[in-house]
C-alpha cells in the first residue's frame, strides 16, 4: 500500500505571513496538531506544530542562559516569533503519493512527527496530508487482499500456495503445510511478514528435503 491509498486529499496549510493568532485559530478549527507553511507556488517551506506555538507559554521573555546549545537558541527564537515564517521548522519533511505506507511510518517515527505533507513528484506542490491515523488503515485491509498478497509472497519464494494452508486473521497469518526444501521456509516467512497489514506469522511449515545440511569433508 502507498500513501495515495490512505492520505487525506485536503491539506491544511498557511502562508509565512500568517499571524500567531490565526495559526491557533486554524489548528483549533480543523482539529490538527500541525500545519504546513507554503510559498506562493503551494510548495511547502516549513511546518508549524502545536509544540512550536506552546513555546510562547514555556519560554520566559528575555530569559537567556549563559551556556545554551543551538537547539535551545532556535526554540528561544521561535518563542519570540509572531508569524508562521518565524515559528516554522525547516526544511519540511514530506512524502509523495507513491511513498509506501511502511516508509511513511518509518519517517514519522524517525522524526517524531504525526503528520506529513504529501507533495507532487514533479512539481513539489502540496496535494494532501497523511496522518498517523491514516497509516493505521493498513491493519484494516480486507482478508482477501492480504491473502492474495500472501499467496504472491509464497510463490516468489518458490512455494506453491496451493500446497500451504493459509489462515488470515487481523495482523496474523498462519501457515501450515509441507514445502519442497527447508531453505524455502525462511524466504516464505520473510516474504509474508513483509505483506502490508501483517504483524506476526505463525509458521508451522515442514519440508521434504533439508538442503541446509552441511556435509563434512571426507579425509583420506
Amino acid at each position: 500500500m502507498r500513501v495515495e491509498d490512505v492520505m487525506g486529499r485536503v491539506a491544511i496549510a498557511v502562508r509565512p505571513e500568517t499571524s500567531f493568532a490565526d495559526l491557533v485559530a486554524t489548528m483549533r478549527r480543523f482539529k490538527v496538531g500541525a500545519v504546513a507553511v507554503i510559498d506562493a507556488d503551494r510548495r511547502p517551506v516549513g511546518m508549524v506544530s502545536a509544540h512550536d506555538l506552546l513555546l510562547k507559554e514555556i519560554e520566559e521573555p528575555g530569559h537567556r542562559r549563559v551556556f545554551e546549545g543551538r537547539a535551545r537558541r532556535a526554540e528561544r527564537a521561535k518563542a519570540a516569533g509572531g508569524t508562521a515564517g518565524q515559528l516554522m521548522t525547516t526544511p519540511p519533511i514530506t512524502v509523495t503519493a507513491r511513498t509506501t505506507v511502511r516508509e511513511a511510518a518509518r519517517i514519522m517515527h524517525d522524526h517524531h512527527v504525526r503528520q506529513l505533507p504529501v507533495v507532487g513528484e514533479d512539481d513539489g506542490k502540496i496535494v494532501g496530508t497523511v496522518h498517523q491515523s491514516d497509516l493505521l488503515k493498513i491493519f484494516a485491509r480486507p482478508p482477501e487482499e492480504v491473502r492474495a498478497d500472501v499467496e504472491d509472497a509464497l510463490a516468489r519464494a518458490g512455494v506453491d500456495p496451493r500446497a500451504v494452508s493459509i489462515r488470515v486473521e487481523p495482523g496474523l497469518v498462519s501457515l501450515r503445510g509441507v514445502v519442497p526444501r527447508r531453505s524455502q521456509i525462511a524466504a516464505a516467512v520473510d516474504g509474508v511478514r513483509a505483506v502490508d497489514g501483517v504483524i506476526e506469522v505463525d509458521d508451522r511449515l515442514s519440508y521434504e528435503t533439508d538442503d541446509l545440511v552441511t556435509v563434512p569433508p571426507l579425509f583420506m
